[in-house]
């Protein structure tokens, strides 16, 4: 039997404290439902080194909080390595998109599928917004 390795998804917005955090732990809880979370590296980050340490935004813990999904993530900004390491890299807005395109440029060996996490939306609405 071939050993597969495991995928890995970043998700990033500006600050890391609010919808990245959200998605972060939606996507472990719905791959721990479906029993692949083995197959899955999963973290988020921000573009901006702003909230680095902080923990989510007190209404993202709420939101997580009423669909029984609980995080302990701390905001953390993306680095360069993250660009080799992570298989997707799924943004909320154009203006993350644009900034992790332009840093993924400075990276010799970027991996990543850079896009924004609401192209996989079914409802088709592509942009995120920031809540702030």
């Amino acid at each position: 039997m071939v050993e597969r390795s495991p995928k890995s998804v970043l998700f990033v917005c500006l600050g890391n404290i609010c919808w990245s955090p959200v998605a972060e732990a939606v996507f472990r809880k719905l791959a721990a439902d479906q029993n692949v979370s083995d197959n899955w590296a999963i973290d988020s980050g921000a573009v901006s080194d702003w909230n680095v340490g902080r923990a989510p935004d007190p209404r993202a813990m709420s939101c997580l909080k009423n669909h029984d999904i609980s995080t302990a993530h701390k905001a953390r900004q993306v680095t360069k390595e993250d660009f080799a390491i992570f298989d997707y890299i799924l943004c909320m807005d154009e203006s993350n998109l644009r900034d992790l395109n332009r840093k993924s440029k400075q990276v010799k060996n970027c991996k990543a599928k850079i896009e924004l996490l609401g192209s996989y939306d079914p409802q088709k609405q592509p942009i995120i917004e920031d809540p702030y």
